[in-house]
């Protein structure tokens, strides 16, 4: 039976859907636009992808759904023509600290295999090229290195592995040895220990006990010879001194030993900082340990410690008592240390005594009790200085209240053991080529690709390595293909946007060379320059080269241009929205009248250059900075406009906003404690009363989160059924129609509306209660209606349905008038932040900030405001950028889309290129002024843009 051409969808009316029939191309690249809220997603990702997850599941066996559960069917009445979907969504790739590009990618693990097989281990102290170790060898080591002492030697036998080794021990005691090392404890053979089979043991068979003295040396060499015949050729010696003394602790191999060192047969797992073989022992293969950082104890060094310049003894000098105060008192007098003086003005050794605390054995006298109390006295005791008590109180304490509060003063900073290079000296020192793994994974997309083409290997290693070299040149491939050439293997997982992590899973894909796939796409140019958009379309046009179904949510010009069939929704938003305006190729579409898009398309509606740039009102000055790839630049932001950072992905811009600008504002303007990135100062602050940043981060985690709940407007709801005469009557307060406090909500599900399902190696999926069907409150709850509503029907309606529902309610009706200037009309009130995206997130927050009285003097920074809008969407998200503007205050934005920069009084361009080939700036000034710049890719772009003014 041939495979059919469409899949046809009939009755899809799944949230705002109203589409009786639609047939979508198979094997194209099929592009789904229109307004936010049209139903794009409602059609791609809740009907299409959903069916194929719910078909899917449905395909296993009985056994293997019951772990599953049951997925709803999504409201369509006929869908045929499907295939096996896979949804790539704009989310973080992972919140896991551990999780990189490499991994991700799995070309780390083919990276572990390539430096296991053709690796060269080095000696970690002299740096030579490790040798093996004859027995002899190993005898004149530990008569040189243990002179006198009391040995004992060892035969590894297990390292790391799961199991009782019941048979172990039994076959060990027949043969006559007497005791075996467990897990670094010593046992006999005849009294073995039971072992827990789920955990991971290391046991090692204890050969000889002896004396390292030259007259013993045949038995030694003996007692050698048979640990390394037991232990494969490894062999451990621990020494005792005199006394009992702990003596040195060695290893020697048949095969691998130098400096006294023997270095363990390399695998894999030696170059995993999740494994204990790889792992760096200090950080635990973090990179990453917790410190105090006098940054934060000190957030103003212009104040006196008696003025609270310590931040954790503030409130004590501020009392002028109790025990931390007497301390204070007893260190200034005992180390000449003036509490009235300026923390800058103090010489660094006294700074560094407060911080660090009183060297050697000297002693400061504490006083206790008031001059007439018969418990007055002193007690001598050393000051271990601020930041080592902070440490010390954050390790020993169990409450979580006080971790947190500790946790103010931390930062993450670089193991001091490996170098923030997560694994073990052993594994580190393994080259290929001269270059270790960490050094590898430091390197660009782009770097690796031609460091791996170009390696120096011997013809044996060349055929040993051919296969790794080439899945790992193939995935080095796709992410260039989709415009990640700037990131490095050993970037985390969570600092990824959620466009270039989107953009990783669909590198992963390439990989995969699946076929009959349909794959959905959210709007995977998030975060792309103009310049890499075809590199990225190619890659979508491959996907369907290889015989699969390319379903993209997309606003992106040049994708919609490039698409071979495109579904426009409309024709507007939210229940004025869901049904199909336009089907066809994008050259019709640019003719369709009834088509918002189509009118920006042919030019019919185009979003207007401003006829004005507005002049500063005094300018910031960041100084040196040079947070990750920036290089030392001076960076002037003006005030009093709208300004646009632009520039290639990982051309720093991130860097200098994100890492350097707000939390030093922040910092300064507010009293947080955030890390700044390296810069030499920052000027111009007097003209600003705050900072805020808008980015697209949740507005909450879980589905008690909403619109209604951040923007407080459902606060005045519940207050307004409160007040309605039934409420009155019973005695209703407004928390009887709060879904997070017993009363008033469903129990089964306490409020949530929906159950959690973890569907263990798919994503979890959230169904409706079925005590209370999704509405989250309890029957006599659900009693009480305004103007024939419940609160649960309320809570189900748009942001434009509550506004002509609470028309005369003005407090309601201002929060709810700038969730529609937002372009959010058609969210509902209730809709969960679990199923909102970033962009949408982003405006949500927006509108929040809107509701505020304006005072003027405040710089707003927004990061990729435009994610998620359509071209309309975007000349509605101007007009209120310009509206903050025009209050006085300063718009500062990330930004790629064209129709928003070529709107900004002042761009900020960074590059040329991304990563090392970034971090400088290329051009500044007005629009029109950069477009003259011929080394800015975003002038050379924006350009055509303002020669159409």
């Amino acid at each position: 039976m041939r495979e059919p051409d469409f899949i046809e969808v009939k009755g899809a009316h799944e949230h705002n859907l109203q589409i009786d029939e639609l047939f979508v191309p198979k094997r194209k690249l099929v592009v789904f636009t229109g307004v936010s809220g049209s139903g794009k997603s409602s059609l791609a990702f809740d009907t299409l992808y959903a069916e194929g997850q719910r078909r899917y599941i449905e395909s296993l066996s009985a056994y293997a759904r019951q772990f599953l559960g049951q997925l709803e069917r999504p409201k369509i009445e006929h869908l045929r023509g499907l295939s096996p979907t896979i949804a790539i969504e704009q989310k973080s790739a992972s919140n896991n600290p551990r999780s990189t590009v490499g991994t991700i990618t799995e070309i780390y693990d083919y990276l572990r295999v390539l430096y296991a097989r053709v690796g060269t281990q080095h000696c970690t102290d002299c740096g030579k090229p490790v040798r093996s170790s004859s027995p002899e060898q190993i005898v004149d080591a530990l008569l040189a290195e243990a002179p006198g002492c009391k040995l004992t030697l060892f035969a590894p036998l297990v390292t790391h592995r799961k199991g009782e080794f019941k048979d172990l021990f039994e076959e060990l005691r027949g043969r006559g040895f007497l005791r075996v090392e467990v897990d670094g404890e010593i046992h006999r053979l005849d009294d073995p220990p039971k072992l827990d089979k789920k955990f991971k043991h290391t046991i090692a068979l204890v050969v000889d006990r002896i004396t390292a003295r030259p007259e013993d040396r045949r038995r030694i060499t003996e007692s050698v010879e048979l640990a390394l015949r037991e232990g494969k050729g490894e062999v451990r010696a621990e020494a005792e001194g005199k006394g009992g003394a702990s003596g040195p602790k060695l290893q020697f191999s048949e095969s691998r030993s130098c400096c006294g060192k023997s270095f363990p047969e390399l695998s894999p797992q030696s170059f995993s900082f999740n494994s204990p073989l790889g792992m760096c022992p200090d950080c635990n293969g973090l990179g990453t340990r917790n410190e105090a950082a006098p940054d934060l104890v000190v957030p103003d060094p212009s104040l006196s410690i008696r003025d609270g310049a310590i931040a954790p003894w503030a409130s004590a000098m501020e009392r002028g008592e109790g025990w931390t105060f007497r301390i204070v008192e007893a260190l200034a007098e005992a180390c000449d240390v003036d509490l009235d003086i300026a923390w800058n003005k103090l010489s660094k050794k006294k700074r560094d005594t407060v911080l660090f605390g009183v060297q050697g054995e000297q002693k400061i006298a504490v006083k206790w009790g008031s001059e007439n109390s018969a418990s007055q006295g002193t007690w001598g005791m050393k000051f271990e200085g601020v930041i080592p008590n902070l440490m010390r109180r954050f390790r020993e304490t169990d409450s979580e209240a006080a971790r947190d509060y500790y946790r103010k003063y931390f930062r993450e900073a670089p193991c001091d053991a490996c170098g923030g290079k997560r694994m073990r000296p052993e594994s580190l020192a393994v080259r290929v080529s001269g270059v270790g793994i960490a050094d590898a994974t430091a390197l660009t997309v782009q770097q690796a690709s031609k460091h791996f083409a170009s390696l120096t290997l011997t013809r044996a290693q060349q055929t040993i390595a051919e296969g790794a070299l080439r899945e790992i040149a193939a995935r080095l491939t796709f992410l260039l293909n989709v415009g990640l050439d700037y990131l490095t293997l050993d970037r985390s997982g969570p600092t990824l946007s959620g466009g270039e992590a989107q953009r990783i899973r669909l590198a992963s894909q390439l990989g995969s060379e699946l076929s009959g796939v349909m794959y959905v796409l959210d709007e995977p140019s998030i975060g792309l320059h103009q310049r890499d958009n075809q590199r990225l379309i190619r890659t979508l046009q491959h996907l369907r080269d290889l015989g699969n179904t390319v379903l993209v949510v997309e606003h992106d010009e040049d994708t919609i241009r490039a698409a071979d069939h495109v579904v426009d929704f409309g024709p507007g938003a939210g229940h004025l929205g869901g049904k199909v305006v336009f089907s066809g190729s994008a050259k019709e579409l640019a003719r369709c009248k009834e088509s918002l898009t189509g009118a920006y398309l042919s030019g019919r509606k185009e979003i207007a250059v401003p006829s004005r740039r507005r002049p500063a009102r005094g300018k910031i000055k960041v100084l040196g900075a040079a947070e990750h790839n920036l290089r030392g630049i001076d960076v002037t932001v003006p005030l009093g406009g709208l300004v646009a950072v632009t520039g290639v992905s990982g051309a720093g811009k991130s860097s200098l906003v994100n890492g350097i600008l707000l939390p030093a504002l922040a910092n300064k303007l507010h009293g947080s404690l955030d890390r700044v990135g390296a810069h030499k100062g920052l000027s111009g602050l007097e003209k600003l009363d705050k900072v805020i940043a808008i980015d697209q981060r949740p507005i909450g985690r879980t589905p008690r989160s909403n619109p209604g709940t951040y923007t407080k407007s459902f606060d005045l709801i519940r207050e307004l059924f409160a007040q309605l005469p039934e409420s009155r009557a019973r005695g209703w307060k407004a928390g009887r129609f709060s879904f997070n406090v017993k009363g008033g909500r469903c129990e089964a599900c306490q409020g949530d509306g929906v159950i959690k399902v973890e569907m263990h190696f798919l994503s979890d999926v959230y169904v409706p209660c079925e005590v209370c069907a999704g509405k989250r409150y309890n029957a006599q709850t659900l009693g009480v209606t305004y103007k024939g509503r419940t609160i649960a029907e309320i809570l189900d309606s748009s942001v434009d349905d509550c506004l002509e529902l609470f028309e005369n309610h003005p407090p309601l009706k201002r929060i709810l008038n700038t969730l529609v200037d937002v372009g959010l009309g058609y969210m509902k009130i209730g809709q969960t932040a679990t199923t909102m995206s970033g962009g949408e997130a982003q405006r949500v927050k927006l509108s929040r900030e809107l509701c505020k009285v304006q005072t003027g003097n405040t710089l707003y920074v927004l990061d990729e405001p435009t994610t998620g809008l359509h071209f309309e969407d975007i000349a509605r998200l101007l007009h209120v950028l310009q509206r903050l503007v025009d209050a006085g205050n300063t718009v500062l934005v990330i930004e790629h889309n064209l129709d928003v920069i070529k709107c900004a009084d002042w761009i900020i361009d960074l590059g040329p290129e991304g990563g090392q080939g970034g971090g400088l700036v290329i051009a500044e000034g007005t629009p029109e002024e950069v477009a003259r710049v011929e080394a800015s890719h975003t002038g050379r772009f924006l350009a055509p843009l303002l020669r159409r003014k």
